[in-house]
């Protein structure tokens, strides 16, 4: 059976793509407001939140501008190890505020101890961090980073960007003290890509209310206003609300701790599999995703040509991102693969390598 090991988007059951088709429903019905609902109270067990789950019709990327958006008036600290901590840099800048960046290199963790000592020196209103760096293969650790903003900067809001790990390892948007946590859809959760799902602390909500500019699109405000009438305040992605009711189902289904738990299994196989064949690993031991995984092509392997050999049994995996472009390569072990599929493709790789 064919099969994507790129982390986003990934393959989706085809029952998930049939939910897709049914009917239409206007967006301001009592119809869509059942099936809204029944949905985003489900997001809440996923976030391990008793708050507010947003649903937009956007990238996870939207989310990040979102953040710098609603909850930063001043100052932001960027947490950068890898391209998308380096894009939500960008995204505050680009939004005219002061951005300070605080950079591990690529492959080693953003620290509490590195957190603290940054957050000593300015008062910053919001810190961004990638929990899981789908560039690296490496999980920041969050919860100790978390822990770290309460104790020396309590008045930062912790943002969050979960795109590539939320429900695929546990993530406790309450428990850890976090005030925003994103993702999206195309990536653990197995959806089709278009929507992006945000929990928002009640403190956070009170900073928007004090921040000018909010925009339009991404007003957290404006967005609370029509959540508490179970709805969103433009047109929603109304077959991708239905995805998402069915897909939560699944994934309540088969319980968070045992689909944490096959992501898990699924790691340590990919990371004792290179380990033999003689590769490394790109990010640092003790922070390695649970969700994807960045080898070190020590064996100067030609990934075009081990895609285009992939392909022939339906088969794909991810060439390193950005600077480390064939440097690297990814193998993603998300949202609904399975250890099985998992042992096809290093299958097929051990045939292509001769091993």
């Amino acid at each position: 059976m064919p099969h994507m090991f790129v982390p986003g988007p990934v393959d989706v059951d085809a029952d998930i793509l049939n939910a897709q088709t049914q009917p239409m429903l206007p967006h301001r019905s009592p119809e869509f407001e059942d099936l809204f609902q029944r949905a985003t109270v489900k997001t809440q067990q996923l976030f391990f939140t008793t708050r507010r789950v947003f649903v937009f019709s956007s990238s996870g990327t939207g989310l990040q501008e979102a953040a710098v958006r609603n909850f930063a008036s001043d100052r932001v600290l960027s947490c950068v190890n890898g391209a998308f901590g380096s894009r939500w840099y960008d995204v505050a800048v680009s939004n005219g505020l002061q951005a300070d960046k605080l950079e591990a290199a690529w492959g080693q963790p953003v620290t509490a101890q590195m957190v603290a000592e940054k957050l000593g020196e300015h008062p910053y209103d919001i810190i961004t961090i990638v929990h899981n760096e789908t560039s690296t293969g490496l999980e920041n650790p969050v919860e100790e980073i978390a822990e770290a903003v309460r104790h020396t900067s309590p008045d930062t809001l912790v943002c969050v960007d979960a795109v590539s790990s939320l429900g695929g390892t546990k993530i406790e948007t309450d428990a850890w003290g976090l005030d925003m946590v994103l993702t999206s859809s195309q990536k653990c959760l197995a959806l089709p890509p278009g929507l992006a799902l945000a929990a928002v602390s009640d403190r956070a909500m009170k900073r928007a209310e004090e921040v000018l500019h909010r925009g339009w699109y991404f007003d957290l405000l404006r967005m609370e206003k029509h959540r508490l009438k179970d709805s969103t305040p433009a047109t929603p992605a109304i077959s991708l609300i239905y995805a998402l009711d069915t897909q939560l189902e699944h994934i309540l289904k088969e319980g968070l701790e045992k689909r944490y738990a096959r992501h898990s299994a699924m790691a340590k196989r990919i990371h004792s599999w290179a380990l033999e064949r003689g590769f490394s690993l790109f990010a640092q031991d003790g922070f390695r995703s649970q969700t994807v995984t960045t080898l070190n092509n020590l064996l100067e392997l030609d990934i075009q040509d081990l895609n285009r050999c992939l392909l022939e049994s339906g088969l794909r995996i991810a060439n390193g991102y950005g600077i480390l472009k064939n440097e690297t390569f990814r193998i993603a072990h998300m949202g609904e693969t399975r250890m099985e599929d998992l042992d096809m493709l290093l299958e097929e790789i051990d045939k292509y390598i001769g091993a």
